[in-house]
């Protein structure tokens, strides 16, 4: 226990004598005196320790919404503040209140991932999207300020969290869930189906998410398939130090994490930081100018419940039980082909190197008992990962497709589900699902 700790502290002492390093160099390259000696250097070294105290500092803190009011029709804005409708303690369910505007048509439900980075990274996705629907979010909590009394976390306990929230938020919801938890929302939309058929949601839009790793070979899927669980939780498994108040949890620390971004496109990261620190020097960055607006948000990493991560590399990723339709939930297996009355959506990208073309459309083939024709695949061919659900992808092509989505789903919905003429309805009253075989 003292030497994982240690660990995670010495990891958190490392971030912070850099943070204090690049303050120091930002205070002594602007020493007043300075300004008399035409030397470029301390400049450069002014520079470079803004841009570096900047970087470390924003490593541990959790970002701001900073949702901009929405102008209302009669010319006044309207203030956007959050409202925690659910509150658990591994996350909480989220409002964003628009003031002054009454409940919209479309009720959307933005599920976040739990992988590294705080449910932020979608603000982009929630500013384009307030304005045509009221929406929320699953904001996730740093596992690093939950005591070790809150119990453990795994992929079954978010499965119900989903389960819990969407049945707070009622039927009438259109889900859509970015990457990580693609595959666990899929398992919780079937759970409520099993459970409470009438609490499922509307329409179900699954982004860039790895319903079958297997499907698409990536540098995640291949990690994944070539280190033992043995090895995973040695290496990346810390526990918190004496710091925070979740002091003695397993956890895969967010800086480990970041870590391992950062090392999957190490040049580009170097090229770009090194490009910021020229541009400080020439007095031609800004507050909130694309480098520092992009990092804020990048290097602001959250802990994982080491239960959490283990559980997703090893029964979704490695025992592909989502993939296979054996994933179970306290030990009762659930059946996804038990969705019937949802319409369904995937997302991909083209040029997704994190869940690469096929890891997402798998999800159609599971969903036996949907209609062929309320299911629908989109492939963007030019976007990334990022630029699927935040993007310009996402703003021109993908966004205003979802939203005809759920229209449609909200359409068909109203309409009365018409047997074929020449087809008998079982005892129980269901009409049956059609062949499994999807055209997509």
């Amino acid at each position: 226990m003292i030497r994982t700790m240690a660990a995670y502290d010495m990891i958190e002492t490392i971030r912070n004598t850099n943070a204090w390093l690049g303050s120091t160099a930002l205070t002594f390259g602007r020493y007043p005196a300075f300004a008399m000696m035409p030397n470029p250097m301390f400049n450069l070294m002014a520079a470079w320790g803004e841009v570096v105290e900047r970087s470390f500092s924003r490593m541990i803190v959790k970002p701001d919404w900073d949702i901009e009011p929405l102008p209302s029709e009669d010319g006044h804005d309207m203030v956007v503040d959050l409202d925690v409708v659910v509150s658990r303690p591994f996350g909480d369910l989220v409002k964003f209140n628009v003031n002054g505007r009454d409940p919209m048509a479309r009720r959307i439900l933005l599920v976040a991932p739990m992988s590294g980075h705080y449910a932020t990274l979608l603000r982009k996705t929630v500013v384009s999207l307030l304005p045509d629907a009221d929406v929320w979010v699953t904001d996730w909590h740093n596992a690093r300020d939950i005591p070790v009394s809150a119990g453990k976390f795994d992929v079954e306990d978010y499965t119900l969290y989903l389960v819990e929230f969407m049945k707070e938020l009622g039927p009438d919801l259109n889900v859509i869930a970015i990457c990580q938890p693609a595959p666990l929302t899929l398992a919780a939309t079937a759970l409520l189906a099993e459970r409470d058929p009438d609490a499922q949601p509307r329409t179900l839009t699954l982004i860039g998410g790895p319903i079958d790793p297997d499907a698409a070979a990536t540098d995640v899927t291949d990690f994944g398939s070539r280190v033992t669980m043995g090895q995973l939780e040695h290496s990346m498994i810390q526990q918190v130090g004496f710091q925070y108040a979740g002091v003695g949890r397993k956890v895969y620390p967010g800086l480990v994490q970041l870590a391992s971004f950062i090392t999957m496109n190490a040049d580009t990261h170097m090229a770009s930081f090194r490009d910021q620190i020229l541009r400080v020097a020439e007095g031609k960055s800004s507050e909130h100018d694309r480098h520092n607006q992009f990092y804020d948000e990048y290097l602001a990493v959250m802990d994982m419940p080491a239960e959490f991560y283990l559980s997703t590399v090893e029964r979704i990723f490695k025992g592909l039980e989502i993939a296979r339709n054996e994933f179970t939930v306290e030990g009762h297996p659930v059946d996804i082909g038990a969705i019937t009355k949802v319409a369904v959506m995937t997302v991909e990208g083209g040029k997704d190197d994190i869940s690469a073309p096929g890891q997402c459309v798998a999800a159609l083939d599971l969903l036996t008992g949907v209609p062929d024709d309320r299911k629908t695949n989109y492939i963007e061919p030019e976007a990334g990962h990022y630029g699927i659900f935040a993007g310009a992808s996402w703003r021109r092509n993908i966004r205003p497709l979802v939203l005809d989505f759920i229209d449609d789903g909200a359409a068909a919905s109203k309409r009365p589900r018409r047997r074929p003429a020449n087809a008998d309805l079982p005892p129980d009253g269901r009409i049956p699902p059609p062949s499994p075989n999807v055209a997509v």
